[in-house]
């Protein structure tokens, strides 16, 4: 079967040249109506049909497989950056595909839209694919804002997946280019909130504080409100990691009140999702919060919602059935999620296997709950993460103090 969109574009220049109307072209073996389908990339040719076409043309059936002319790499990109239709941006993927020998502008341009497609659909490994070869390119074309934007999303990658020693090792390398080629403060920020978030998540907390600490000194002297908001994000997170709960709740209580939703909604629903994990991570947990948290972010991912952020939802969801008493909704929300796969980035993974270890110590499968948070924590300690590693261990010894003194099995 031929590929669409390409089919139906070729099908319609190889109509026009010979002057054909789609009623002639289609004659008594097709209606006129699967023909304009074809050509509009709604329907998938079936071989019959091919062989059809390319007897009426007379032309070897290979022609469709050839882009039309004007469907270049060029107009492909045109196409995908003036609609968000997820058809126009894998008609760039299949493109790119078939222009390896293309401009290196033109290819990291579209290399560039594509990378923000797989990062939306939660695809990571496509989305690395890309970033790596946009970084190559960055690399040879040696301009330092397309280097520094292409390290900065391949760190927020990394950390994302738990490759934590390499983020830092990428951020920092962004962050040092574009402080000495003094990009603006766009650039220059989004280095350094990349670098901040792989240091918090390694445990290098004190040198996580100073980059932010100067993120949000930069922000506030000239940048958008998305990032200043950003930069209010990474100063609650670094803080929450230090303990300091009540900093981190001003912090990202500021955010919140920075930006309507308006500006951006994504971030506006991201926000609330985070300020309620932060809520729910309190101790003791401020569950109220939580909830009000989540019902404003539910109610806005009708519009907004990706596959990622219904995970995240859902995840915080379960937590707060966790912390309500719920535990069979808590369990249920689980099992939703365990049954797709999981586009949550790695830490929220972990904590999300903390959930189901202490659904498990709960439900009497205490040899299993107590392995599980023990591999848990070896991996987190592997991968570099070390205040998470530290957290699960902690969580396991309270999980096994409780269990010894014969006491219900505390909130994760």
């Amino acid at each position: 079967m031929m590929e669409q969109p390409f089919f139906g574009r070729r099908l319609r220049e190889l109509r026009q040249e010979r002057g054909l109307s789609q009623a002639a072209l289609a004659g008594d073996e097709i209606s006129t109506g699967y023909l304009s389908r074809l050509e509009s990339g709604a329907r998938q040719p079936t071989d019959r049909v091919v062989a059809y076409l390319a007897d009426r043309f007379g032309v070897d059936r290979s022609a469709f497989d050839v882009p039309p002319s004007g469907g270049s790499l060029a107009q492909a990109l045109s196409i995908a950056t003036s609609t968000d239709s997820d058809e126009a941006i894998e008609a760039l993927i299949t493109a790119l595909n078939r222009a390896p020998g293309a401009d290196l502008l033109s290819r990291w341009q579209a290399l560039w839209v594509v990378f923000r497609y797989w990062r939306r659909q939660g695809r990571h490994s496509e989305e690395r694919a890309c970033l790596e070869e946009l970084a190559r390119i960055a690399d040879e074309l040696g301009l330092p804002e397309l280097q520094c934007r292409a390290w900065a999303q391949l760190a927020r990658l990394l950390r994302s997946t738990g490759e934590v020693a390499r983020a830092i090792g990428v951020a920092s390398r962004a962050y040092q280019l574009a402080s000495e080629a003094k990009l603006s403060v766009s650039d220059t920020g989004a280095a350094l909130q990349t670098l901040v978030a792989a240091e918090a998540e390694a445990g290098q907390l004190p040198d996580a504080r100073a980059h932010v600490d100067e993120l949000v000194r930069l922000t506030e002297r000239g940048g958008s409100d998305v990032a200043r908001t950003e930069a209010l994000w990474s100063a609650a997170t670094v803080r929450s990691r230090q303990g300091d709960h009540e900093g981190a709740r001003d912090y990202l209580e500021r955010a919140m009140l920075g930006l309507e939703s308006r500006v951006d909604l994504t971030l506006w629903v991201r926000l609330r999702l985070a300020a309620a994990s932060l809520y729910l991570q309190t101790k003791p947990p401020m569950v109220d919060h939580g909830r009000d948290c989540l019902q404003e972010a539910g109610t806005a991912l009708s519009l907004v919602g990706t596959p990622v952020l219904r995970q995240e939802l859902l995840t915080l969801q379960a937590y707060l059935a966790f912390h309500e008493g719920r535990f069979d909704d808590a369990r249920r929300a689980h099992d939703e999620l365990s049954r797709d796969e999981l586009l949550l980035v790695y830490r929220d993974q972990v904590r999300l296997g903390i959930l189901d270890s202490r659904l498990l110590l709960l439900e009497g499968r205490e040899a299993e709950g107590l392995g599980r948070l023990k591999e848990l924590g070896e991996e987190a300690r592997q991968s570099s993460n070390i205040d998470l590693a530290a957290d699960i261990w902690r969580i396991l010894a309270e999980a096994l103090e409780e269990l010894h003194q014969g006491r219900p099995v505390p909130a994760p």
